[in-house]
């Protein structure tokens, strides 16, 4: 199972919600950059960045994201108003690895599909679920979808890869959703990175029992709760998801 150390941007600095709650806002560093080569100083094999400004199309941080991904050697895949081919374009040509799109893929699946067929692997559809259905515009509405519902129906449009957010956990560092994550692999299948409410090294390999691929870490890496060297030792892993 690989880890994701997160990074969330918000006006340009790295910081981390509280359940998506955009009032509800600590800034752990002004300088992102400097923040994703100490996680990739760790060991981290991929790191994960979500614009926050553009998940509700406020603002972009894209220029950071594009900096980040070129100060590092690792793979880096970003999330957060990416709405449109030129988008994917221009995040791809700065150096991301792989896109996730989000509104998006609930408003049109369509659309998906032709980034998949034109972009393969590159493409992530991320799922934010609330009390099981998905979640779009930086969590702010609740869509008719079931999550796991969206998720075949990204499968069937050639996605290989699904960031699943449990909203609920999402950073109160009180444990994974394990039955949610076990119900979207099992489902899915390969692919599926479970994110929200890891607080400690142990949630991880509670993890490697659902079946998931990868996993998000953010809140905990910033407090402390998780020591992110210890963690990759731990869980090991591949460079697959």
């Amino acid at each position: 199972m690989i880890i994701y150390p997160a990074i969330d941007l918000r006006g340009g600095k790295c910081v981390r919600l509280l359940q998506g709650d955009y009032d509800q806002t600590t800034v752990y560093s002004d300088s992102p950059v400097e923040m994703a080569k100490k996680w990739e100083s760790c060991g981290a094999k991929w790191l994960h960045v979500v614009d926050l400004d553009g998940a509700r199309q406020e603002a972009s941080n894209r220029a950071v994201i594009c900096e980040i991904a070129k100060a590092l050697s690792i793979p880096v895949q970003t999330g957060g108003g990416i709405r449109t081919m030129a988008d994917i374009e221009e995040l791809l040509k700065g150096g991301l690895s792989r896109v996730i799109l989000g509104t998006v893929a609930v408003q049109n699946p369509d659309f998906v599909a032709e980034a998949v067929a034109k972009y393969g692997d590159k493409i992530a559809v991320g799922i934010d679920a609330k009390d099981g259905y998905a979640a779009i515009s930086g969590w702010e509405e609740v869509s008719r979808w079931k999550a796991v519902d969206l998720a075949l129906t990204m499968k069937e449009k050639g996605v290989k890869h699904i960031i699943y957010t449990d909203i609920a956990t999402d950073g109160m560092l009180k444990g994974p959703n394990l039955a949610a994550m076990t119900e979207m692999a099992k489902a899915f299948g390969p692919g599926v990175i479970a994110s929200g409410g890891v607080g400690k090294t142990s949630d991880l390999v509670s993890l490697t029992k659902t079946g998931v691929s990868g996993a998000i870490v953010g809140k905990a890496i910033y407090t402390g709760s998780v020591d992110l060297t210890e963690a990759l030792s731990v869980i090991g892993g591949d460079d697959v998801c």
